[in-house]
């Protein structure tokens, strides 16, 4: 006899390996032994078979649904997280003796400069470091050089809670973004970018793949130069088969793309993550005891970040949620204080569930 052992789920408020969808993580387990119809599990069937073709096929076809994906732009799955598109963006991009600009909102955007910098010539176009990244630049602030290959930015910024809530408008220069952690939180003009990659571990899938969205144009000035595997036209060309690629991680994503659509695509997931992040902040702007991190007009829909009374108090609030299912909530040793990642599948129960534990923890400790 077989006896069914429940499962007890926390809610994870990680930046990030960070939450899945509950039915994705179901899925995933009841055809982890064996596929439909295939009799091996994803985890071995050999990534130039037909099961794994239609697991990627189907991927794409939702990726590009979701977002409106033009005709010519690659839908491309790849290794080595945002970090090894830090140098791979600027390797391909900027010609010998060429430029870039950057623009600098946080860590992750200081990361992507210093390999850049390794290439070519980096302008910083603007940046808020000296405000400890509690804001986005404004549009007026932002001083493109003229001459640069491309104007880089981080969509949104996990460790400071800060979010550009409009891409600004570079003009005819192409516009990269790294979009690792707000990927499909909400309506995406692909057209508007010339090259989009996602660390797939925060709203996509589990760690291991990564999403580049590259229009062909840019996919074709990889200089022959550069490393095979590092060229985007290397895989471009191999419809990112050029090497075995992260075959379950791309199923993953494959399901989580199919949840988004099940959901309502990316405006209802939009909608729904305005009301989770609203709800926070509202309990932060309720009371003096909780102090934001970013400032109002930069704020973040998926990493809320914030300050209490003292550290020693913000020591106690993560060690007592961490008591009642609430786990995750220690902020970055940059900001320190709390963080709470609230990425696509954050159930809006925990949110609730986190804003009342706030009160609470403000009655007791206030």
């Amino acid at each position: 006899m077989t006896t069914k052992t429940s499962v007890h789920r926390i809610f994870n408020f990680s930046a990030g390996p960070a939450i899945l969808p509950l039915s994705v993580v179901e899925e995933a387990q009841r055809d982890l032994v064996s596929l439909p119809g295939v009799g091996l599990s994803v985890l071995e069937i050999s990534h130039r078979s037909k099961p794994f073709e239609r697991i990627l096929q189907e991927a794409t076809a939702d990726i590009r649904a979701l977002a409106g994906i033009p005709d010519d732009y690659h839908v491309l799955f790849l290794q080595g997280g945002a970090s090894l598109q830090f140098a791979m963006v600027p390797m391909n991009l900027i010609p010998p003796g060429g430029e870039a600009d950057y623009i600098v909102t946080g860590t992750w955007s200081q990361k992507a400069v210093k390999e850049a910098a390794r290439v070519g010539t980096v302008h910083v176009a603007a940046s808020t470091q000296s405000e400890n990244f509690t804001r986005i630049p404004r549009p007026d602030e932002i001083r493109l050089s003229g001459r640069g290959a491309y104007v880089h930015a981080t969509s949104n910024n996990t460790i400071y809670g800060t979010e550009w809530r409009e891409i600004p408008n570079v003009g005819d220069r192409p516009l990269v973004v790294d979009a690792s952690s707000n990927i499909f939180s909400g309506p995406l003009d692909v057209a508007r970018h010339a090259l989009i990659y996602a660390g797939a571990q925060k709203n996509l899938g589990p760690a291991g793949v990564t999403l580049v969205i590259i229009r062909d144009d840019i996919a074709r000035r990889s200089p022959s130069s550069i490393p095979t595997m590092l060229s985007y036209a290397t895989h471009a060309d191999n419809n990112s088969l050029y090497n075995t690629p992260p075959a379950f991680a791309i199923y993953v994503v494959g399901l989580v793309a199919k949840w988004l659509r099940r959901e309502g695509g990316l405006e209802a997931i939009g909608r729904r993550n305005e009301r989770k992040a609203s709800q926070l902040y509202a309990e932060i702007d309720r009371t003096d005891f909780y102090r934001g991190h970013a400032q109002p007009e930069s704020r973040s829909l998926m990493n809320v970040t914030f300050r209490l009374p003292s550290e020693a108090l913000e020591k106690t609030f993560v060690a007592d949620a961490t008591a009642e299912g609430l786990d995750g909530l220690k902020g970055h040793r940059s900001v320190g204080g709390i963080r709470a990642s609230i990425y696509n599948a954050f159930p809006e129960e925990g949110v609730d569930a986190l804003a009342a534990f706030m009160r609470e923890f403000e009655r007791s400790h206030g």
